[in-house]
């Protein structure tokens, strides 16, 4: 399937934000994420849901991507969870055991977003996680 966007995205509806790739991004993004999301008047449940996207993405950006790491959310009729990196590695759902201390992070995400998927660039990939808007 082909989308395509015919006019630009509102700027009050659209955060940037560039990341540090080391464990201190995954709280600047939550920090981040959830004033954008009391700005935008998202209910409660869904900034939880999506402080918890948002959390999991940046870490495995951290962990298995490269630099420079850059969020992105977009409220638009979904609530556009992106993070994207350099790395060319396909992100993987893996289906931890009990004992395991980590490699439950796609999963967690493909359990509470509405869809999710990669998108792939000449250089590296957005991995992406929609959705309801909750506002």
């Amino acid at each position: 399937m082909l989308l395509a966007r015919t006019k630009a995205l509102p700027q009050d509806r659209v955060l940037t934000l560039a990341l540090p790739a080391d464990p201190e991004a995954a709280p600047i993004a939550r920090a981040a994420a959830r004033s954008q999301l009391e700005a935008w008047g998202v209910d409660e449940e869904t900034a939880f849901t999506t402080e918890l996207i948002v959390s999991e993405l940046v870490g495995n950006a951290v962990r298995y991507g490269a630099p420079p790491l850059q969020l992105r959310l977009v409220l638009e009729r979904m609530l556009t969870c992106e993070v994207s990196d350099t790395a060319a590695s396909a992100p993987q759902v893996k289906h931890a055991r009990t004992i395991d201390e980590t490699g439950r992070g796609l999963f967690i995400i493909a359990s509470v977003a509405e869809q999710w998927g990669t998108r792939y660039q000449a250089r590296g990939k957005t991995v992406w996680a929609e959705q309801p808007t909750g506002v």
